[in-house]
């Protein structure tokens, strides 16, 4: 039986010089450069959506301001007020519509990110589980090795399967 499919033991000192193997540690870091693309600053872009939001109010409250100050200057009749709600109810609607569909933009983005996010971790699970079956594939080789040599040494194994947890006709 060669030694090949069993995993390396380090010393403590093997542990304190270098803690990950290079091939591990080089899959660790593609992973995580290949799992979720960040932004270069989530929290720039968070300002600068928001100071674009900010400034299409302004804008809007800036024109509203006007509109209020031309009807005042120039007598405030009965048609310079239907002239001003026609005025204010597209800047109002304009608005209301840049925030709705930023809203709906940042949902998207918001739903994406956390998709791809779940997707890396689904992947690490999936790695994880797949080291998993591997190392208790070879704790089970190891355990028939084990006991074909105690019963080949005309030894009894029944202590052996019961700590092992086996079930009755497991060898």
């Amino acid at each position: 039986m060669s030694d090949a499919n069993t995993r390396p033991i380090y010393d403590q000192e093997d542990q304190l010089a270098d803690p990950v193997p290079d091939a591990v540690e080089q899959e660790e870091t593609e992973a995580v450069a290949t799992a979720a693309p960040l932004p270069e600053d989530p929290e720039r872009r968070s300002w600068s959506r928001d100071l674009r939001f900010m400034l299409v109010v302004l804008a809007a409250i800036a024109a509203l301001f006007l509109a209020f100050a031309l009807l005042i200057a120039f007598s405030p009749t009965g048609a310079a007020i239907s002239a001003l709600a026609v005025i204010a109810a597209p800047i109002a609607t304009m608005v209301a519509a840049y925030y709705g569909i930023s809203l709906a933009l940042r949902q998207v983005s918001d739903a994406r990110n956390a998709a791809v996010t779940a997707e890396a971790r689904a992947r690490a699970a999936e790695a994880s589980a797949h080291e998993s079956d591997a190392w208790a594939a070879q704790m089970e080789s190891g355990l028939r090795v084990a006991v074909s040599k105690l019963k080949g040494a005309g030894i009894g194994t029944s202590d052996v399967e019961r700590a092992a947890g086996t079930p009755d006709e497991f060898f």
